[in-house]
């Protein structure tokens, strides 16, 4: 298996392809690694491959705030310049410079 160079890194502000939602980057997997459940809990006819990059975003919609795991397929750069509102922005990022979230160095891996 071929493992790809992630498109996104960590601090990026990103929304969804297809569902109308947003977030902040703050976990790479170079593939998937979530469960099988989760993996077949997706609709067959959308289910994304499994060797790209996934992401951990603390995501937003218009009604509430969530962590989602989603492919890179999925993902595209938010030019909104609107920050993200999830509460715990403030746990891991330390502000936000040129459109990108910078992540605290107490929280760094």
């Amino acid at each position: 298996m071929t493992i790809k160079l992630a498109k996104f890194g960590i601090g990026n502000i990103v929304r969804h392809r297809v569902h109308a939602f947003r977030g902040v980057i703050f976990d790479v997997d170079p593939v998937f690694a979530n469960t099988e459940e989760w993996w077949n809990s997706i609709p067959e006819h959308s289910r994304p491959a499994k060797d790209q990059p996934y992401y951990h975003l603390l995501a937003e919609n218009a009604d509430t705030s969530y962590i989602a795991y989603v492919s890179e397929q999925n993902l595209l750069t938010d030019e909104s310049n609107e920050p993200i509102s999830h509460p715990q922005v403030s746990e891991m990022f330390c502000g936000i410079e040129d459109g990108c979230y910078i992540m605290r160095h107490d929280n760094a891996h």
